[in-house]
Parts: C-alpha cells; structure tokens; sequence
C-alpha cells in the first residue's frame, strides 16, 4: 500500500520535552532549558523535533509531555500546537512514567492510538528517512510489538547503551526489522569494538512505537505499583479535581526510566536499525560533529578572533572571544558565565553544575 493511502489516523507523536540539559550549561539553564535553545540551526531544538515529524503527524496529534514551568515557552515557540496537547508532569520523574501518564490521556482520547515516543534534544540529519521508519514502525506495532529504533553505529561508541540484534522479523516498508534479542549498558572500549564489527548490535536511540493499549498492559505487568497509581490518576481524569488528584499523587512515584522499567523486561520487542544521521546533542561536543566547521577545524558561533587556535567550538553571544594556542577545546560565553574545558571533558559539565548546585551558587 502506498504511503499516501495508509490510514495513519490513530498515529500520535509524543516528544519528550522535559529535563534541563546540565551538560549543555551555562546556556541551558533551568528558565530555559536545552530543547528551547537554538543549537544547531536558527530553529530552536524543539521547534526542529516537531519540525521534522510533518506532514506524517498534523499538528493535532502531536502531543508533548514536560514540566510545567517549561511549557509557556515550549508553547510560544510552537503556538500551532493546542495547550490541550501539552501533558504537564508536576514533577519530573524519570521517562517511564512520563510515557505512563501520556498513554493513559492517550488512552482516553483514542483507545486504538498508536505513539511514537520521540525526543525534543535529539539532531536528525535525514528527517525524510526518518518519517518512512517512522511510518514502518507503525505497521510493526499494530502487530502488538513493542518497536524500538536502533541507530546504526558510525564508530565504537563507549557512551551509548546498545541494542543486540535477534531473530529476522520481516521487510516492512523497505526496512527491515528484527527480534530484540538483550538490551546492553554502556560497555567497554573492547566491547563496543566487538560490537561494531559484528553488525548485529545499534545505539539504543530512546526511540519507541507501540500500541497505547500494550503499553499500558506492560506498565501492570512490570511496574505494578506504577500502574495502581496511573489508576488514581485517572480515575479522577474527566473530573474537577484531575490536576488535584494529579498533584498529589505524581510527587509519591518512583523515580524509573523506561529502559529499566519497562523494555529489558518485555518478551516482544522489535528493533528497526536506522541510518538517519542521528546525534543525541548531549554535550557541547556534539556540536564539533554536527555544525560546519571552518578551515582550522573549528566550530565558530558568535564573534569570535583566533591565533594558532584549532578544533576548538566557540559558542559566544555578543562579546568577542579572543583565543590563542588552543586545540581540542570548548569556550561557551553567556551574559553571566564562561566555560572553558577540553573537549574530552564535556562530559563533566554536569558535575560542574552538580557542584554549583551543591555550593547553593546562582546561575542555574
């Protein structure tokens, strides 16, 4: 069936919008976290996330799950999405029961819905290629599997977790799509080379399409209490008292992601290794592989004024950066802070703000 007949009407992206972005600091801060910032393009990181799932998601079944003292300037950024789609954590805890409290508003707005769990901080080059996995996916869950995306690996990565490729499920859509055999932590260095040279394992990308109601029967199976809890919630979802009940009951569930909760402990998972030209963006050195970079290896944003400086990212606002004999180094300038680290220590930063947090300083 052609892509343009398919009946994608039950079909709703859900971006994960929550969270600050400590190793992006001092730009991401808490009033204006990393998925509002404007880091790879003119387009701010959320704006790009909705971007890029067009014309496959209307604007209408878009949904987007954050904090709520993020959502004014997720909304303002973004006005074409109704503040009815816009699911509002009173705190955060950790993305399963994030995807939790989605599924279950998804649940009463379609019982037959369909999401694709998807992220505000992630780059994708080919977001074409993107959307027709995307669209595969879809048919893979409406089988009743829980689908994952896994990206294919560009090089012996140590900080991603992986994904071992199982048995051999099917072409759907010119993709193909196999059994999710174990989900591995972040490994050793020797680990990860054996991997990439066995081309069966992907990055895990925090990724997933699954059907809302299998979902959910997961979220019983596995996190039971979890679930009794979402039970309360709505239970009271149609009422008066929806965000009361809400409050009150967000703040005593543990803290879980989604990972842990739910996909390591299904029995039917699928996996759909993607080469979509996908970074992560979670740290300042990720912009050393993303953005251009000039005939010294550098990656310039802002005024910026060099002698003997190379392979070195310059992130500056309105003030001249002026650098001399620097390599391999990130100098990020805001109005009120300046960091200044190597590139193999970017990520570090968030212990840096662990600490100003630790020391009760400002700037966060």
């Amino acid at each position: 069936m052609a892509e343009a007949e398919r009946d994608f009407s039950h079909y709703y992206a859900l971006i994960m919008a929550g969270g600050v972005g400590s190793r992006l600091w001092p730009l991401s801060r808490q009033r204006r976290p990393k998925q509002a910032l404007s880091l790879v393009s003119e387009r701010t990181m959320f704006q790009l996330a909705v971007d890029r799932l067009k014309p496959l998601f209307p604007s209408e079944r878009i949904m987007v799950v954050t904090a709520g003292d993020h959502a004014p300037v997720l909304r303002e950024q973004v006005p074409e999405l109704s503040p009815e789609n816009f699911i509002l954590e009173p705190v955060g805890r950790g993305t399963a029961p994030a995807v939790g409290l989605a599924a279950l508003y998804l649940s009463r707005r379609d019982p037959e819905a369909v999401m694709a769990v998807l992220t505000a901080d992630h780059y994708i080059h080919d977001t074409a290629r993107f959307r027709a996995i995307l669209a595969a996916a879809y048919q893979v869950a409406l089988e009743g599997h829980l689908v994952t995306l896994g990206i294919t690996p560009s090089y012996a990565a140590t900080g991603f977790g992986y994904i071992r490729q199982g048995a051999f499920l099917g072409e759907y859509g010119g993709f193909r799509v196999y059994r999710v055999e174990s989900f591995v932590e972040k490994p050793d260095q020797a680990t990860a080379e054996g991997f990439l040279k066995s081309g069966r394992t992907s990055w895990n990308s925090g990724m997933f399409i699954w059907r809302v109601d299998r979902i959910l029967q997961e979220f019983e199976i596995q996190m039971p209490q979890f679930y009794q809890q979402l039970q309360q919630v709505g239970a009271a979802l149609d009422k008066p008292q929806a965000q009361e009940v809400l409050a009150r009951v967000w703040p005593r569930v543990a803290s879980q992601t989604i990972d842990y909760g739910i996909m390591e402990g299904a029995k039917d998972v699928a996996v759909i290794p993607a080469d979509i030209g996908w970074n992560d963006v979670g740290s300042w050195a990720a912009l050393l592989d993303i953005l251009s970079e000039d005939e010294a290896g550098n990656v310039i944003r802002g005024r910026h004024i060099g002698i003997d400086t190379r392979d070195t990212l310059i992130f500056g606002t309105d003030r001249l950066v002026a650098t001399i004999g620097l390599r391999h180094m990130i100098v990020v300038d805001t109005e009120d802070a300046v960091l200044v680290c190597p590139v193999d220590r970017a990520q570090d930063v968030k212990k840096l703000v662990d600490k100003l947090q630790e020391l009760g300083e400002g700037y966060l």
